[in-house]
């Protein structure tokens, strides 16, 4: 979509959960590297984690309902195309991220992360379009299922993206398909209500020139290539103050 087609609102939403992704992975990096010790399995920087998990894939369903109003007068075997190709790169940039994860940090690497799982639900979302209110129903089923599987364990790895985890399992980016599809399923109930037709169905006050406010839409329409290229930058700013640090002799 173009810039002045998008809504300027979910681009906002989309680039404050961009700066609170990068701050909970700059505290992440911070803990893994042993600069400072921080507890990001719990408080605090657990739940930023996942709140802002939980903003990009509410707002990854109410995209697909945008996208999929953009296809009313074509035929829906395109819309499913057009889906299929779009979670098939998102799902191969997955890959890329578990090769990555894989040399880099090796236990603990990323089999099935959030793009593993925004890729697979893009083509899997597709039949529930139509749904309309009833995709709150079934999210709420799917969300319960998920969290039920949460404390079950199995003594085989192969359904991991789904949800049945083996004991002891730990992977640093997680998000099976319950309970995490269920949000995707509340984003195109959202989406259904609030843009049916790609038509804003609330009158918001126009924020989008104001200049606090475009940097984070700029971050939001950009959301993903931040998202695979933030993490090496951090890496590279934490490993050139440490250079820094050690160079500069005490006073």
């Amino acid at each position: 979509m173009t810039h002045k087609s998008r809504f300027w609102e979910l681009d906002l939403i989309r680039g404050i959960a961009v700066v609170m992704m990068v701050l909970f992975h700059l505290a992440f990096d911070l803990n893994f590297f042993g600069i400072n010790e921080l507890d990001i399995h719990s408080g605090f920087w657990f739940y930023l984690a996942r709140i802002t998990a939980s903003i990009f894939i509410l707002l990854a369903g109410v995209s697909l309902v945008l996208i999929a109003s953009k296809f009313e007068s074509k035929n829906y075997n395109q819309l499913f195309m057009d889906f299929f190709k779009r979670g098939m790169i998102i799902f191969s940039l997955g890959i890329i991220i578990t090769a990555a994860t894989y040399l880099t940090i090796g236990k603990g690497f990323i089999i099935f992360g959030i793009l593993h799982f925004i890729g697979l639900s893009i083509i899997l979302a597709y039949p529930f379009l139509n749904l309309k209110r009833l995709n709150a129903v079934m999210a709420i089923i799917i969300i319960a299922l998920g969290l039920y599987l949460q404390n079950l364990d199995f003594d085989f790895p192969w359904l991991l993206w789904l949800g049945l985890t083996p004991s002891g399992f730990y992977m640093v980016d997680f998000f099976p398909l319950l309970p995490w599809f269920g949000l995707i399923l509340i984003g195109i109930y959202l989406g259904d209500e609030l843009y049916g037709g790609y038509k804003r169905r609330i009158e918001l006050c126009d924020l989008s020139s104001y200049s606090f406010v475009r940097p984070l839409t700029f971050l939001g329409r950009n959301s993903l290539a931040v998202y695979l290229i933030h993490q090496p930058l951090l890496i590279l700013a934490l490993y050139l103050l440490g250079i820094a640090s050690i160079s500069i002799p005490l006073q």
